[in-house]
């Protein structure tokens, strides 16, 4: 079972500190989860490739890169150029990202076309080239149907648990339901990553592991414990 502090409940300001002090200690996360928003495909922005460049120099932990963004085919590669290992983007990109979005809601797409799809294998074969592995996130709305075809081409699935934008939100139990089909799809076989993202703790911890998720990212769960540290060391042990 994989852990992956999401740098979104750190303090940017002292954002080497709270990594260091982690990396020193006991458990070591098995990967950075790092928030790349736009504010249009979410409404919130965060941060850009030299973020990530900077990150990649200041730590020896593996960089989980999540692109919430509405153009994954124009910007993907500054995040595989820039050191992320890992370099995530959503279906729901392909569709239509035209409409404003509210805090606590999040775009949904209900299949793919055959447009769509060979725009996705181009993307996931452009970010292979550039050495990077690859992931598909789905938002809570979007069946885990739609990756089944990408099972064999891609590294890690990502399942939402909260509408993607912003940390300390409640996990949702519908993230469980996806975990189990895409497990049973062979997300979670050997050398691959089914992660879920949003609202994970010691309470939620175990059911995400037990529905098939073995990539844990946690964010307000780890960096706002009194003990960081022991948090994460606590979810690896309990899931």
């Amino acid at each position: 079972m994989l852990v992956a502090p999401s740098i979104l409940s750190a303090d940017f300001l002292n954002l080497e500190r709270d990594l260091k002090a982690l990396e020193g200690q006991g458990s070591v996360p098995d990967y950075w989860h790092i928030d790349v928003m736009d504010g249009h495909f979410v409404p919130n922005l965060t941060i850009g490739p030299e973020f990530v460049r900077r990150i990649k120099a200041a730590s020896r932990v593996p960089l989980d890169v999540h692109l919430m963004i509405d153009n994954p085919q124009a910007a993907a590669l500054w995040y595989a150029q820039a050191g992320a290992d890992l370099v995530t983007f959503h279906v729901e990109a392909f569709g239509d990202c035209s409409a404003p979005l509210a805090k606590g809601s999040s775009y949904q797409i209900d299949n793919l076309t055959t447009k769509q799809q060979a725009e996705i294998d181009r993307l996931i074969d452009r970010l292979h080239q550039a050495g990077a592995g690859v992931g598909l996130a789905i938002n809570p709305g979007t069946l885990a149907e739609l990756l089944v075809p990408f099972a064999g081409q891609v590294e890690l699935a990502l399942v939402m648990s909260v509408h993607p934008g912003f940390g300390g939100q409640s996990f949702m139990p519908v993230a469980l339901d996806k975990l189990a089909s895409l497990r049973v799809a062979g997300f979670a076989e050997a050398g691959r990553l089914l992660e879920v993202d949003g609202g994970v703790n010691l309470e939620t911890a175990p059911q995400a592991a037990a529905a098939g998720a073995n990539l844990l990212v946690a964010g307000s769960a780890i960096f706002h414990a009194p003990d960081r540290a022991r948090m994460l060391s606590d979810l690896q042990r309990i899931a």
